[in-house]
């Protein structure tokens, strides 16, 4: 596990979406650290709920998180794939524009919200990071199977929204890191529909402990990246 030495101690690190598969390792390896005074983590179920399409309970957690201390570090650790029995698209007969519009609001405009509230409030000086979790098959670049239009499409605009967010950053914090994540394919409710033989799978715990020892090594000049759970960079 990263000790987050390149991190200044004492600040406030935050997980939006703690209460999933992911989100909920992230948050127990960040207490785990020692590094940080405050770890909180943000749900539908925290004390202080918020709901990625709910505007004002995304400013109400960045108000809280600020309240707390300098806001060091900020995870969002949300994503929606799929829902009921319905998997993604597998050919353009079965885009629908409901579950596009859902799938475009909860991976890109929920966490393009939680940039607009939380960025502004990151410290100017040292090193503070933004990670938002997105998804290899989100690269356009890498696309060569096709299908899960709303998942790629999705995700990509999520990237978008992290490159351009680290643009303005680094004006007001020259040290601030914001980057897309690529976890690998982690054992949770998500992945299973699609568990294969041989699959590379990741306990969330390890995943936990890959990403946070990626952000451990990031530094400004990596800025507006997106990277996978190795620290290798992900063609866009």
């Amino acid at each position: 596990m990263s000790k987050f030495e390149s991190f200044t101690p004492g600040g406030v690190a935050v997980v939006i979406g703690a209460s999933g598969g992911i989100g909920s390792a992230l948050f127990s390896a960040l207490n785990e650290t020692g590094r940080f005074k405050t770890v909180l983590g943000f749900s539908r179920r925290s004390p202080l709920p918020i709901d990625l399409a709910d505007e004002a309970s995304l400013e109400r957690a960045a108000k809280a998180a600020a309240a707390d201390g300098e806001i060091r570090l900020v995870i969002d650790a949300t994503g929606f794939l799929h829902q009921g029995g319905e998997g993604p698209e597998k050919t353009w007969r079965e885009l629908d524009a409901q579950k596009l519009a859902t799938a475009f609001a909860i991976n890109a405009i929920g966490p393009a919200l939680l940039m607009k509230h939380f960025l502004p409030r990151l410290p100017r000086t040292g090193k503070t990071v933004f990670a938002t979790l997105s998804a290899r098959v989100g690269s356009i670049g890498d696309n060569r199977l096709g299908g899960w239009y709303g998942y790629r499409a999705s995700k990509a605009a999520l990237n978008q929204f992290v490159r351009t967010a680290s643009v303005e950053l680094a004006r007001r914090a020259p040290e601030a890191v914001c980057v897309a994540l690529h976890p690998g394919t982690v054992d949770t409710h998500l992945s299973v529909p699609f568990a294969k033989q041989g699959l590379d799978l990741h306990s969330p715990d390890a995943a936990a402990a890959n990403l946070l020892s990626v952000l451990d090594r990031l530094n400004k000049e990596d800025t507006g990246g997106f990277f996978d759970w190795q620290g290798a960079r992900v063609p866009w």
